[in-house]
């Protein structure tokens, strides 16, 4: 197409019409350009919990997380001592004269058979003849004697004679114990959700020191169950204060190492008991070598306390402390590299005495999801803890040929030690919910396997049965307590924790109950738990999945942790509360 020489060239059209021309107006002058100082600054998010926890530095979590581990070495000798100080030695009458021979106590004792399978009975331990003649029996007169070959020489048992018509005292003493253990976890939990989880240690931490040293002076039988049962309320709060603590300062690639290493202390500490207590002989002498440390702890914790015992980042994350908040926005926007330790002071320092994480019962109340996790775990915890017994006294209960005390404590530590090692060699690979679904169903095996069996087995073969299934069941426990405190947000990790022990308690309520028993109706014992372990598989398939995602803060975040479909894999790379759950 041809244009002519006057006409106007043809111009491609534009999306934006052209600007009008511009109307002479008066000179106006011109502003300065702002400075970078006068800019806004621009709305920051607001930190979140692993950023709170990087705030430390990686020097100072190390520390932290170090000073929480230690003092499980030392919490084992107040938390497991209960076997060595309740350890009912070989007995008999008091006889006059030097020590009797065979001849002698076969001549001034009774035979009295035993209500166990195999077991053919023994002299009598509670019972004699009168004057040596063999026509009347009489109840011990003069005391009895003693043959301590296992354990301590001077124990509860041996010291106040707790044996024959005093022995029901002993499976009182150890129900007491594991009712303070449930105290303490319920109590001191909800303090470390309300008051904070510094607060709630040095609390727990000096109510330990306290009733440790009034245990050891107890002079009478009922002074010590009392001041056994405070002494095991506060260890279970200091035990479940750094739990919790230690899991929250680490992010999530660290939380399965850190909780190995501190189970492995405490499997260490339960071996240190046992030296100690070859050594010292002594019960006083033992729980006093494990309050002593926790004193040292205390004494350092409250000369320095925002530096041993900080509070926790993530529950000041929910604490309403705004100042405290908008500090630490306005130094991290000030100056985001610096991560050394003096620059994050606020993370150090106390809380206001009023500030508390805002907890709204009733949606707690209606938090469905968080409910059913919460009974899932609590359940298989009830089960993993009582059915533990009945394998450790089997081989007993079925062929009346007990094993020693060592080997029974030793093979119950060396478990829980190879459980530990398990769980870290798996779970962060197969997935907690995997992981504890495969050990539920191994205890529940070995126990169908035990008891259909039983008339077939060897005793090589229960000795491998029972070892099965008494380290699965130590699995299932520990993995239990783990998964919780990972699904449940932390303005109820403490109490979401302590009703998990808490049931895990009362599962364990059942092994002085056998023995005050004598063990009687033990077959009916294995066969309900048994029972109850299958239907514990079926309720963990309900369960979400933890592995590699952050902590829930809220109520809200803790309900989006379900479970994932069956039939299709889910990403485990994909944050869980970065976006909705689609499925739900």
């Amino acid at each position: 197409m041809m244009t002519s020489p006057d006409s106007p060239p043809l111009v491609s059209p534009s999306p934006c019409p052209a600007p009008p021309p511009s109307l002479p107006s008066s000179p106006v002058p011109s502003s300065p350009a702002p400075s970078s100082s006068s800019l806004p600054v621009q709305p920051s998010l607001p930190p979140t919990g692993e950023v709170m926890v990087l705030a430390l530095g990686r020097k100072k979590q190390r520390v932290l997380i170090a000073l929480s581990i230690l003092p499980n070495l030392f919490l084992a000798f107040l938390l497991s001592s209960d076997p060595l100080i309740t350890l009912s030695p070989p007995h008999h009458c008091h006889l006059p004269g030097p020590l009797p021979s065979p001849e002698v106590l076969n001549a001034s004792l009774p035979w009295e058979k035993s209500g166990r399978p195999g077991d053919s009975g023994g002299l009598s331990q509670c019972k004699q003849y009168v004057n040596g003649s063999q026509s009347a029996v009489v109840e011990c007169e003069a005391g009895w004697d003693y043959n301590v070959t296992e354990g301590l020489r001077n124990n509860i048992v041996t010291e106040w004679d707790l044996v024959c018509g005093q022995y029901w005292l002993v499976p009182v003493e150890e129900v007491c114990f594991i009712l303070g253990v449930l105290t303490g976890c319920l109590s001191l939990g909800f303090a470390a959700d309300r008051l904070g989880r510094s607060k709630a240690l040095l609390t727990s931490l000096t109510l330990s020191v306290v009733f440790g040293v009034l245990v050891c002076v107890s002079p009478y039988p009922s002074i010590f169950i009392v001041m056994r049962f405070c002494l095991a309320a506060a260890s279970a709060g200091v035990y479940l204060t750094l739990y919790i603590t230690r899991l929250e300062l680490c992010e999530p690639s660290l939380r399965l190492v850190v909780t190995m290493l501190a189970g492995l202390m405490t499997v260490a500490g339960e071996l240190l008991l046992l030296a100690v207590a070859l050594g010292c002989q002594s019960w006083r002498g033992l729980l006093g070598a494990g309050a002593a440390p926790l004193t040292l702890f205390l004494s350092y914790g409250y000369e320095c306390h925002s530096r041993v015992f900080p509070e926790s980042p993530r529950w000041l994350l929910l604490s309403e402390r705004s100042a405290d908040m908008n500090s630490f926005t306005e130094r991290r926007n000030s100056n985001r590299d610096l991560r050394d330790d003096e620059s994050f002071t606020e993370l150090d320092s106390e809380p206001a005495p009023s500030s508390r994480p805002n907890l709204s019962f009733p949606e707690l109340f209606h938090s469905r999801n968080i409910w059913k996790n919460m009974c899932v775990l609590g359940f298989t915890s009830f089960i993993s803890h009582g059915i533990s017994h009945c394998y450790s006294s089997f081989r007993g209960d079925v062929r009346g040929t007990a094993p020693s005390f060592y080997w029974t404590y030793l093979l119950s530590v060396c478990a829980g030690g190879g459980a530990w090692l398990l769980l870290w060699a798996t779970v962060d690979r197969c997935g907690r919910r995997g992981i504890l679904l495969l050990s539920m169903t191994m205890t529940g095996l070995a126990s169908l396997i035990l008891l259909g069996l039983m008339e077939y087995l060897s005793e090589t073969a229960i000795t491998v049965f029972s070892v099965l299934g008494l380290f699965s069941s130590q699995a299932t426990a520990s993995l239990c307590i783990l998964f919780t405190a990972e699904i449940m947000p932390t303005v109820i990790r403490g109490s979401s924790v302590g009703i998990v022990l808490a049931l895990g308690c009362v599962g364990r309520l059942s092994s002085p109950l056998m023995d005050l028993r004598n063990h009687y109706g033990y077959f009916l014992h294995h066969v309900v738990y048994s029972s109850l372990a299958l239907l514990a598989v079926l309720s963990i398939l309900l369960l979400p999945e933890s592995k590699r995602k952050p902590l829930p803060q809220t109520l809200a975040d803790g309900e989006q942790y379900r479970r994932p479909p069956l039939g299709r894999r889910r990403r485990d790379n994909v944050p869980l509360l970065a976006t909705p759950n689609p499925e739900t």
